[in-house]
């Protein structure tokens, strides 16, 4: 598995798409992100369908869709820009209000790289964009540790998302410092500071991570560091 490939070139605005049915949302969302200096808002729609057709029109960078929508709802909308039988998968970060399992699961299910809840502030917001843009992913703090909590033993196996395998080989103890973080729900900036090393050495890490524990996502690898043991504070 490779590192994934920025979505846009360095000095290039992030163009976002926004998809909510309430224009009062929409207009929120867009005028906090075009006052960012590294994004720009690039389309809007009101449902699912004229989401989907937009983001394959425009091939925005990123993609915030709202769950609840008209026509076609977030979760078959992501799945149809970002899921596993897309040629070209898009990047997809679900905002809702809903903070529901079963939404949760299905969004990473289809193929998002973020789940947020619209609570959760404009700041993260914008983290959550250029996160997905950057290949890496964010989940709603409060959501993540729920979730984990679920793969790790507390809800039902057919509800939470695929559990990683075995290691085909064993980590290094690097990338064992890495993991713990993920698990912990560090950003790979803040894993870079935290371990004195570079943005580029953490994706290598997370890339050489992924290959061997076969994990989809950063979920996937916080839920085998949870499920193996090697989820505690890197100073316990």
């Amino acid at each position: 598995m490779t590192s994934p490939t920025p979505a846009t070139p360095s000095g290039t605005p992030i163009r976002v798409l926004i998809a909510d049915d309430q224009d009062m949302v929409r207009t929120g969302f867009r005028f906090f992100l075009d006052a960012q200096p590294d994004i720009t808002v690039v389309a809007e729609a009101g449902d699912g369908e004229e989401a989907v057709a937009l983001a394959r029109r425009v091939r925005p960078d990123v993609c915030l869709l709202d769950i609840r929508m008209p026509k076609l709802d977030g979760l078959e909308a992501t799945r149809l820009l970002a899921g596993p039988d897309v040629a070209d998968p898009m990047r997809v970060v679900v905002v809702t209000t809903f903070d529901l399992d079963e939404y949760v699961y299905g969004a990473l299910r289809g193929g998002a790289c973020g789940f947020l809840l619209k609570d959760s502030g404009p700041t993260l917001l914008a983290e959550a964009v250029r996160a997905a843009a950057a290949g890496d992913s964010l989940v709603s703090p409060s959501v993540t540790v729920r979730l984990l909590k679920h793969v790790t033993g507390g809800g039902s196996q057919a509800e939470a998302p695929v559990r990683p395998a075995p290691p085909t080989e064993s980590l290094t103890d690097r990338e064992l410092d890495v993991v713990r973080r993920v698990a912990l729900g560090r950003t790979n900036a803040e894993i870079a500071a935290e371990l004195y090393v570079s943005l580029s050495t953490v994706k290598t890490h997370l890339s050489s991570v992924q290959l061997k524990l076969a994990a989809r996502n950063r979920v996937e690898i916080a839920a085998w560091a949870w499920q193996n043991g090697y989820a505690q504070r890197p100073d316990a």
